[in-house]
């Protein structure tokens, strides 16, 4: 479960960037788009470990999409705010195509294991 990890500390880095970049108070789009998508990264990274639902981190790719396109569709230059939001959302991207089990080994190598009496199956 450690993508589910990373895409909950990722989503506290999300709710703390406004303080690090420092975004002005008159840009609360950017602060909305910052706390929300923290608060909902978070919460489907959570919920995941439960096993009725461990498909929940899924919905973090539509969360890592808004945050891409939010941040791509600023003015030139793009401010280091926004950069960060295109930042995260790729990695998240990248976390939540990972399956929740990605460290166990296929239900064939297993099987293969013990019947071969091989250790680390």
């Amino acid at each position: 479960m450690w993508p589910r990890v990373v895409e909950v500390m990722l989503g506290c880095w999300i709710a703390v960037s406004p303080f690090v970049f420092r975004h002005p108070n008159d840009e609360w789009a950017l602060w909305a788009s910052d706390w929300i998508c923290a608060s909902l990264v978070v919460v489907f990274a959570l919920v995941s470990y439960w096993p009725p639902a461990r498909w929940m981190h899924l919905a973090t790719i539509a969360v890592a999409l808004w945050m891409i396109g939010f941040g791509w569709m600023q003015p030139r230059p793009v401010p280091p705010g926004y950069q960060n939001e295109i930042f995260l959302g790729l990695t998240l991207l990248m976390m939540a195509i990972i399956p929740s089990r990605a460290t166990i080994p296929p239900p064939g190598w297993s099987e293969w294991y013990k019947r071969e009496g091989v250790e680390g199956g």
